[in-house]
């Protein structure tokens, strides 16, 4: 489980084509030695587990493997050697719940159609596919790379947000254009909700 705060930004090193999926090598900020083996990190939204780890000169570095069922429906499956993507460490037990309930399993990706850049802000304007219209409301919150926001507008299936400079400073928001797929997973609280309603009686 995760909050949606990004707490590093890592880097793609490496991309191995498994016989089932792919093995990544993420160099990040995160010491080798606090990671352990097994642990769950949220890259850009996806929850991966952490299989191997190591440092080469001053960087520091772990691996993940993915399905291809996770790159059918994420935005892995354009990530290259360079890539960078935002990383989170999952939730423990007495931290700080800084922005929403996150579970690391992305719904699909939502496209980026729009940026307006006021003063140091930065307004996004997203559309998702038609069967995730339901989840998304005004002040409710969404999952996108793995970032906890506020939807602000919602018409239909297009929604935006706004990113304060701190978030455009420490994430890979800064450089987000139009056009660009980002992960999408819809709050948690919305889907119970939803289901919830679903299972009503008629009439």
């Amino acid at each position: 489980m995760f909050t949606g705060i990004v707490t590093d930004v890592g880097e793609v090193l490496a991309i191995e084509e498994r016989q089932t999926g792919i093995r990544l090598k993420i160099a990040s900020g995160y010491l080798a030695d606090s990671i352990d083996i097994g642990a769950s990190i949220a890259h850009a939204g996806i929850c991966l587990t952490a299989v191997d780890k190591g440092s080469e000169g001053n960087r520091n570095w772990f691996a993940v493997e993915a399905s291809p069922e996770t790159l059918n429906v994420t935005t892995m499956k354009t990530w290259a050697p360079g890539s960078r993507i935002n990383l989170e460490r999952s939730l423990r037990l007495g931290d700080e719940m800084g922005g929403h309930l996150v579970t690391g399993h992305v719904d699909g990706v939502a496209e980026v159609i729009g940026r307006d850049n006021d003063g140091d802000m930065a307004v996004l304007s997203f559309r998702v596919p038609e069967a995730f219209a339901r989840f998304i409301a005004a002040k409710g919150s969404v999952a996108l790379d793995g970032t906890s926001l506020t939807v602000n507008l919602v018409d239909g299936n297009t929604f935006t947000v706004m990113l304060i400079p701190h978030t455009l400073d420490v994430t890979t928001w800064g450089a987000i254009k139009v056009g660009d797929e980002v992960n999408f997973e819809v709050d948690l609280m919305a889907r119970y909700a939803a289901r919830l309603m679903a299972a009503q009686p008629a009439g």
